[in-house]
């Protein structure tokens, strides 16, 4: 089950129930309207922009953005300024956006669902990497940044 310890995978087990809320329209709930649509699309767009300028924030330090490896260094810069996690808050986002897009109002409970589960599983494990690696550095970054906005 190491494929399933990745949070893209987890990412598209909750795209999939997403879309199957929006095809399926239970309870008949909607959102409609171009409004919705739009704000969903900004939401998707954000999330997509913030994933990019992560990875390419901690490609300029050379360290990992493999959940589970040990990183070589402590990003602090850009994008890691504003969240200790802004590809899990990309991540998201992009679920969030998905949901309103395609019209899944009960999709935007996996949200924080979404959320609770990537913390347990990945940023809890990463931080407490972090902390013994990089001690008083990450100890002011915690401090200083929080860990989603």
């Amino acid at each position: 089950m190491k494929w399933i310890d990745i949070p893209p995978v987890w990412l598209g087990i909750a795209l999939m129930v997403v879309w199957q809320l929006g095809a399926r329209q239970p309870y008949d709930l909607s959102f409609e309207g171009p409004l919705v649509q739009f704000l969903g699309g900004l939401f998707v767009g954000a999330g997509v922009v913030l994933m990019v300028l992560a990875l390419i924030e901690m490609r300029r330090h050379r360290t990992t953005f493999v959940p589970h490896k040990e990183a070589d260094s402590l990003v602090t810069k850009g994008v890691f300024n504003l969240s200790r996690n802004p590809i899990y808050l990309a991540d998201a986002l992009i679920l969030a956006g998905l949901a309103l897009r395609w019209d899944a109002p009960l999709g935007l409970i996996l949200v924080p669902v979404f959320i609770w589960t990537i913390e347990r599983r990945f940023i809890v494990p990463e931080e407490k990497m972090l902390r013994r690696k990089f001690r008083m550095d990450y100890a002011r970054y915690e401090q200083a940044t929080r860990r989603w906005i």
